[in-house]
């Protein structure tokens, strides 16, 4: 049975009708940039984030930059990231002109690390940029103390994680500003690139406003050099038809998720990581002696929405392996993230890394993601199991 990393027909094809109902809608409206569709959605993810206020921006990564311009981030800035992340967190930094900080992550829920995190605080540093990888909260507690402390900006970067949770708060709003991606493999995902910034301070949402629309108000008069980062009304009217089902391909993420823990972990070999080794790699190699593949765990203060399901394959070049046997038999994986950001040749000579991110190499060379969307069975779930199951007996 063939078994695909991602599956886009099971959630666009049964809504079909709706979708096409609303792309006429826009047709016939003939208003094709910005509009109540855009002002809908906004407030519906706002909403949903705990904000109050949301920006529709034209993807992801223009959200950071947007976030980062109204803060006013820049030459001469520093602002701290993870090294194990998607590009557009450090690239975003660098489009600003500030200097991206690499820091190292956590092995057992592969986000940052908050003291390689503290200890990479200077005078120049202007913000943390948290990511919320693969749909599981950064410990917002601790990077939020550090910046107090230090007087420095919160940006979440949550383009993997609407609607996942905090200590019983959703991610986005906990910082100064939280940023999304619609991109389409993403939990709600678009027809094309998309995205969305929120915030609670009022005169950060009004700036990124003017931002957003290439820095003028009123029209043709401009206080600010912004950008062109509008969302268009026929994304957001698309993704409105989506907004209402999203709680349940939650849901079935979830039970995948579960479903996978339970059977993988009865396979020799395959543990789940150990909470009790957040942050320290060392104590985790010791307690994982022997074991062939660590399976990815939520903390029970975490609302995970699994974006992704994501394996620690341990040995080297046996995470390659276990992608090649996979896709011979026909089941999609992917890297994420082969590279870490210092590692990547454009940040040679406009980055810092204060010490070796030991974990995020590591995980670069161990982490594959498996199918885990809604609409994925339980018989195609066995599959991929059961080709696991054939590797470590191989």
């Amino acid at each position: 049975m063939k078994v695909p990393l991602l599956d886009l027909s099971c959630q666009n094809a049964p809504l079909a009708d709706e979708l096409t109902e609303v792309f006429r809608g826009v047709l016939d409206s003939s208003r094709f940039i910005l509009g109540p569709e855009v002002e809908a959605l906004e407030a519906s993810i706002a909403e949903m984030s705990g904000a109050k206020h949301g920006i529709g921006v034209s993807s992801g990564t223009d959200a950071l930059i947007l976030a980062l311009m109204a803060l006013k981030i820049g030459p001469g800035d520093e602002v701290i990231c993870p090294a194990f992340t998607f590009f557009a967190t450090a690239g975003s930094v660098a489009r600003v002109g500030a200097v991206p900080v690499f820091v190292d992550s956590c092995p057992v829920c592969f986000n940052i690390d908050v003291a390689s995190t503290a200890a990479a605080i200077t005078e120049r540093t202007k913000a943390i940029l948290p990511v919320h990888l693969f749909g599981q909260a950064a410990e917002m507690d601790g990077i939020l103390a550090l910046a107090r402390e230090h007087g420095v900006a919160v940006i979440e970067d949550g383009a993997q994680a609407l609607g996942a949770g905090y200590r019983g708060k959703p991610v986005g709003a906990i910082g100064d500003f939280g940023t999304f991606s619609f991109f389409p493999s993403k939990n709600l995902g678009g027809f094309g690139d998309g995205g969305m910034v929120v915030t609670n301070n009022d005169e950060l949402a009004d700036l990124a406003k003017v931002l957003r629309t290439h820095g003028s108000r009123p029209k043709y008069f401009h206080q600010h050099v912004g950008g062109n980062f509008r969302l268009d009304p026929l994304q957001a009217a698309l993704l409105s038809v989506k907004l209402p089902h999203y709680e349940g391909y939650t849901a079935q993420r979830q039970s995948n998720a579960a479903y996978y823990t339970e059977q993988l972990s009865g396979l020799d070999g395959v543990c789940s990581a150990d909470p009790s080794h957040c942050g320290c790699l060392e104590a985790q190699d010791e307690a994982l002696e022997g074991t062939a593949i660590v399976l990815p765990m939520a903390y029970p203060h975490s609302d995970h929405i699994w974006n992704q399901y994501t394996l620690r394959v341990r040995g080297e070049g046996r995470r390659d392996a276990l992608k090649e046997h996979l896709g011979s038999a026909g089941i999609g994986s992917e890297i994420y993230y082969p590279l870490t950001m210092d590692k990547q040749e454009c940040f040679e000579k406009n980055s810092r890394t204060p010490a070796p991110p030991k974990t995020a190499h590591r995980l670069a060379d161990e982490a594959l993601s498996i199918p885990i969307y809604p609409g994925l069975t339980t018989e195609m779930q066995d599959t991929v199991v059961a080709e696991i199951a054939n590797f470590l007996r191989s």
